[in-house]
């Protein structure tokens, strides 16, 4: 498996008090199908990259991730 610096700075975020923070102000209540953690991810990412368009920010986590969201959290969508 191939670990990227952006999936080693994901890992080291507390899913469980990230999980907490979600469930106390209900941040998923009105989802459509994308929950806090999968909007999270690429908007940590957009920041990380300096980048505001929706392509480079998709290609950008494909590349950093080899193709593979799953270990990101993320399931991604066709």
């Amino acid at each position: 498996m191939n670990v990227t610096l952006f999936s080693q700075i994901i890992s080291k975020i507390n899913r469980v008090s990230f999980n907490r923070i979600v469930t106390r102000y209900d941040s998923d209540k009105h989802n459509k199908g994308i929950n806090s953690w999968t909007h999270f991810v690429p908007m940590l990412f957009c920041q990380f990259a300096k980048t505001n368009l929706i392509r480079e920010i998709s290609n950008g986590l494909r590349g950093s991730s080899t193709g593979n969201l799953n270990h990101l959290g993320i399931t991604p969508r066709s």
